[in-house]
């Protein structure tokens, strides 16, 4: 069945391309259903397929070479992943896990270079969200070569927020669970760590945290404790 052209309409990745180009890159595309913590792709595995979220939140985790894993990012509605060919590799760099139920867009990966071919704008768009979190790969990895544990984790958790915050009456909320383990993955550092760090934010109302939610609720206090400048 051809998917209706209003799913990916008003998403930045295909601005401006009219109705029967929608049409036609939707063509090969089905929609899929992923569950809570299931597995969209696995790192290393073969890349047959490439991906556009349309509700939900995604986890890319990489596994290090002694076993580690390491979340490298969440992806969020709209952003496009899994497209190994424009990074010019067979495999999947990492591991993608939905954080809580998905719906994602599914293309076939050989369709890629005619999809890529006849609408710049997909690949441009595609581009510059590959140069984007190279960039923040290169970012995280200066962090945890230079900045103290608490500045890795306000500057993870402020990420996060600039990502997918949203305001309620206490503040800044992250749109979706995160646990602590999580936050630890992210930076580099332990679980006892983070819930150490954390429990402190909240004593000094920078911070609320409940079961797998995070609330912002001094994002200037939060950043300065990023630029290491709070007292």
């Amino acid at each position: 069945m051809q998917l209706d052209r209003s799913i990916i309409a008003r998403l930045s990745l295909f601005e401006g391309l009219g109705p029967a180009e929608l049409d036609s890159i939707l063509r090969d595309a089905r929609s899929v259903r992923f569950a809570k913590e299931t597995a969209i792709f696995e790192q290393e595995a073969e890349a047959r397929s490439f991906y556009v979220l349309l509700a939900g939140h995604i986890r890319v985790v990489r596994t290090t070479p002694d076993g580690r894993q390491m979340i490298a990012r969440y992806i969020s509605e709209g952003e496009i992943f899994g497209v190994a060919a424009a990074l010019g590799r067979l495999t999947y760099p990492a591991t993608a896990i939905a954080a809580v139920d998905c719906v994602v867009l599914v293309w076939p990966n050989a369709v890629w270079p005619d999809l890529s071919s006849r609408f710049p704008v997909l690949a441009a768009g595609t581009f510059k969200t590959v140069g984007a979190r190279l960039q923040d790969t290169q970012a995280r990895v200066m962090e945890l070569a230079t900045e103290q544990v608490e500045q890795r984790v306000a500057s993870a958790l402020l990420r996060l927020v600039k990502q997918t915050g949203r305001k309620t009456d206490a503040g800044i909320e992250i749109d979706f669970p995160i646990s602590r383990q999580d936050i630890a993955e992210m930076t580099g550092t332990t679980l006892h760590t983070v819930s150490r760090l954390l429990s402190g934010w909240e004593e000094r109302g920078i911070i609320v945290s409940g079961r797998q939610r995070v609330t912002i609720t001094d994002a200037h206090r939060l950043v300065m404790l990023a630029e290491h400048r709070d007292g």
